[in-house]
């Protein structure tokens, strides 16, 4: 019996509010940016004409542009290793039973659940080299940390590790729940030392989920803009200039919004090549190896 036209429209009647709020939030934006990527708009000058692929083209020339390029990837490839490292070193220790263990996990999520921006700020102030807690109980009492070369950076990266080390932890330890304890009794009885357990039994079936966990902070990474604008604001020198940042600095400051969202659309298609590089790493443990 074919479906009445009733029955065939109710599933579309289902999925309209998603595709709308998809269409508003998120695909009006994208295509608006690319419009005026393709644009010379500059309102001071009351300037609005189209230019085609030239904003890429200098883009492409622009020293700048690469600078920042190689600071998000800095700080994203530094930061996210960090972070997995001490995130299933954390979530270890919370999938095993000891005394206090709820009042860790709870305690484990204060860092994360503490606005970026206030953690920031309280950071910049423990930075300060001034007064701050950091400089007076580090080695290098006259090290500008947040102003000088070659700190700044790092500083950052202290930051986020310490903010999103939690998030981290927490998806690990989802995995790791989700692996059968049958499976470590039967390495137990064969006499599988604990470091060979790990990485023979634990790494392997936690492995998707080390991928997903990659995928959502190194996305979240590659876009940073708050943690480490109110830092450092992109220096000492643009340093610490994220792509985020200094299309920002593009749109808002300097008013190019032409160039500023070029920038914008170069930081989509980064991020859409880093996640379908992480999709296809995701997808190889289930393909079948062909003989």
């Amino acid at each position: 019996m074919s479906p009445t036209p009733k029955e065939r429209l109710t599933p579309w009647l289902f999925v309209a509010p998603s595709v709308l709020v998809f269409l508003v939030v998120a695909a009006y934006p994208i295509g608006y940016a690319v419009w005026l990527s393709l644009r010379r708009v500059i309102i001071v000058f009351h300037e609005d004409r189209f230019v085609g692929l030239q904003n890429f083209a200098f883009l492409l020339r622009d020293p700048r542009f690469w600078t920042a390029l190689g600071n998000t990837a800095y700080f994203s490839f530094v930061a996210v290793s960090i972070e997995i490292v001490l995130g299933l070193a954390f979530a270890l220790l919370l999938n095993t039973a000891f005394p206090g263990k709820k009042l860790l996990r709870a305690s484990i999520l204060v860092p994360w659940a503490i606005p970026t921006v206030v953690s920031a700020k309280t950071w910049a102030w423990l930075f300060n080299p001034d007064y701050g807690l950091v400089t007076k109980l580090l080695p290098g009492h006259d090290i500008d940390w947040l102003g000088m070369p070659g700190y700044a950076m790092h500083a950052a990266i202290v930051v986020d590790v310490w903010k999103t080390t939690p998030f981290v932890a927490l998806l690990l330890l989802a995995g790791l729940t989700g692996i059968p304890d049958d499976v470590y009794r039967a390495a137990a009885i064969d006499g599988a030392s604990t470091f060979r357990t790990f990485r023979s039994i634990t790494l392997p079936l936690l492995r998707p989920t080390i991928v997903v966990t990659l995928v959502f902070r190194t996305l979240d990474a590659f876009r940073v803009f708050d943690a480490v604008y109110v830092l450092t604001g992109g220096g000492p020198a643009n340093t610490t200039e994220t792509l985020s940042i200094y299309a920002y600095k593009m749109l808002v400051r300097v008013g190019d919004f032409g160039y500023g969202s070029a920038l914008a659309v170069v930081t989509f298609f980064c991020v859409m090549a880093i996640s379908a590089g992480y999709i296809r790493l995701l997808g190889l443990p289930g393909k079948e190896e062909s003989p």
